[in-house]
């Protein structure tokens, strides 16, 4: 079945919808503007809405039958700290402030969702509309899990949609397994003593034993990881001394580190450590390693891949449809969610090469899209529910 003709009928909508919250946005446990919005609309449908789960996140539910099967759909609502360069008319009223990720068009999918599912009769069990805060760094998914998301609304998988630029309009994709990174940040900091620049066999010269380390973390994927993992290593800045003539006597390296399984994310904070102890003992200084744990990799469960790509197919059709998508080293909350409740992501086109990419000033949501998020959501809520009921 293609994209559903009631998901064309409120297009417009639910775009209107979307174009406001792309007027108004909010940053990270500040949607407050944006959660009363969705708020209002899941009531006006007949859903039960519970709101405070993560602070500005809430959940709407909807009920039919006597099936205790759920199904969880999510969708992020925060936006960037950054200007918009667009002209149109529904721009970023917020100075500093910008929807450059499509969260907006997220939230405003999964509403127009809510609003076919609560017209229809056709299935049994609970659906909860997860709308969540804080995606961009503030670990909003977490936030809702600690607060009791999946005691207070159990469900048997869940599912998300990110739009892609670079994917065409019409097109789903996605991969059982690691689909994007975890990210995490480091930084190293250096004790030397300083001193003369004419006198450097006086002084034990961070600098020198700052270079030998960022050379060795080139190993850490080179010689440690398997070349067909994805792994990313990257330093982002080597701060010391501010003189022509005088070695500094601390220095300072940070960076990050991409991977896509939990093995490689232990093995390279344990492999940075271990360089910089050897640093350490081999130069005379003190070096001291802080990791700072982001998000984790966020993983598919390949019988959800499955089930999603199948009815990514029923709705966009066969040709538009790939699950071998290759890994992103970008990286998303929705991985905590994952890691409690099986589930899958899957990417919709945004536009193909033309589109403009995520966190750019100029981007902005493809609202063409909407239909197809709309429809990719209801159907397999629709699916899941009468394969569970089946089952």
């Amino acid at each position: 079945m293609p994209v559903l003709p009631r998901a064309l009928e409120i297009q417009g909508e639910i775009t209107a919808i979307r174009r406001d919250i792309h007027a108004h946005p909010e940053l990270a446990y500040e949607e407050t503007r944006t959660s009363d919005i969705v708020a209002a609309k899941l009531q006006g449908w007949g859903l039960e809405v519970t709101r405070g789960l993560g602070k500005t996140g809430l959940v709407g539910t909807l009920r039919k039958g006597n099936s205790l099967k759920a199904i969880g759909l999510r969708a992020d609502m925060d936006c960037l700290p950054m200007d918009e360069r667009n002209d149109f008319e529904h721009r970023s009223q917020n100075p500093g402030r910008m929807h450059a990720c499509g969260h907006d068009g997220h939230t405003a999918m999964l509403l127009g969702a809510a609003k076919v599912l609560s017209e229809k009769k056709d299935f049994e069990g609970a659906v909860h509309f997860i709308f969540q805060p804080a995606e961009e760094g503030g670990g909003g998914g977490k936030a809702m899990i600690d607060d009791g998301l999946f005691e207070k609304f159990p469900c048997d998988a869940v599912f998300a949609i990110h739009n892609k630029p670079g994917v065409p309009l019409g097109h789903i994709v996605s991969r059982p397994g690691p689909l994007l990174a975890a990210a995490d940040r480091w930084d190293i900091r250096i004790t030397g003593k300083g001193g003369h620049a004419a006198h450097p066999h006086t002084t034990l010269d961070p600098m020198v034993v700052g270079a030998s380390i960022v050379m060795s973390l080139q190993t850490v994927v080179a010689r440690n990881i398997d070349p067909q993992d994805a792994t990313v290593v990257t330093v982002g800045f080597f701060k010391a001394g501010s003189a022509y003539n005088v070695i500094p006597g601390e220095a300072h390296i940070g960076g990050t580190t991409r991977t896509t399984t939990p093995e490689n994310r232990a093995l390279a904070q344990r492999r940075i450590k271990e360089i910089c102890d050897g640093a350490a003992q081999m130069y005379g200084v003190k070096v001291e390693v802080e990791h700072r744990p982001g998000y984790p990799p966020t993983i598919n469960n390949p019988e959800q891949v499955k089930f999603a790509i199948g009815v990514a197919a029923e709705v966009c059709g066969a040709h538009a449809v790939r699950d071998n998508v290759r890994p992103s080293m970008g990286a998303e909350d929705f991985s905590y969610m994952l890691e409690r409740v099986p589930g899958a992501m899957v990417m919709l086109g945004n536009g193909g090469s033309e589109a403009i990419n995520l966190h750019n000033p100029s981007y902005d949501f493809n609202d063409m899209a909407i239909p197809f998020g709309i429809s990719f959501f209801v159907k397999t809520v629709e699916r899941f529910l009468s394969e569970q009921k089946a089952g």
